[in-house]
């Protein structure tokens, strides 16, 4: 990525210290430490401020990111990995914690499902931490505006976000619904 490097030139170039310029496009100093330091890249608005303010075209300020975002969205497998082994614990929790707790009690059932837990657990985890440390919404939202697309909706106004809300409730629906059919697979059975 060249555009830390571009922040950084610009920003001595106009005379402006870190904290200067995060006065000047209301963000914090520790933010504009973060994007000298490529720990986090900034969104579109305030690429946008940035290059009005430096009074630079986009092009200009991103250079050849933009390419190399575009490949980091298409070469996520390590997350489409995580995201598998994620589901798959999932499902085998929901269909092994019922019967295992039917024929081994409560603390030997949740002693054999717990190791599936923290599977999807951890999974989870790296997920997250990939999404962070890859930036990949940021780079889906700065492709997307600089090829001209709608950018996708932030958060509502009240901070809440109804999309992973609904896909947590749907989540935990499939779960609801996987535990009961092995309930009823394992009734059936005896």
């Amino acid at each position: 990525m060249q555009l830390p490097q571009q922040i950084k030139k610009l920003r001595e170039q106009a005379g402006f210290s870190q904290t200067e310029l995060a006065e000047k496009i209301y963000v914090s100093r520790q933010t504009i430490s973060n994007w000298e330091n490529e720990r986090s890249y900034p969104d579109v608005a305030n690429l946008l401020l940035l290059s009005v303010l430096f009074n630079v075209s986009l092009d200009e300020l991103v250079k050849g990111d933009v390419d190399s975002m575009k490949k980091k969205i298409k070469s996520k497998q390590e997350m489409n990995i995580w995201t598998w082994v994620m589901i798959i614990a999932i499902v085998a929790e929901s269909l092994a914690g019922v019967p295992a707790v039917l024929t081994f009690g409560l603390g030997g059932g949740l002693a054999l499902v717990f190791p599936i837990f923290l599977v999807s657990m951890f999974a989870a985890f790296k997920l997250e931490q990939f999404k962070k440390n890859n930036d990949l919404k940021t780079y889906a939202e700065i492709v997307a505006f600089y090829e001209g697309r709608t950018l996708p909706a932030r958060k509502s106004p009240t901070g809440i976000d109804w999309k992973k809300i609904g896909a947590a409730c749907l989540i935990m629906l499939i779960v609801a619904a996987l535990s009961l059919f092995s309930f009823w697979i394992f009734w059936v059975a005896t």
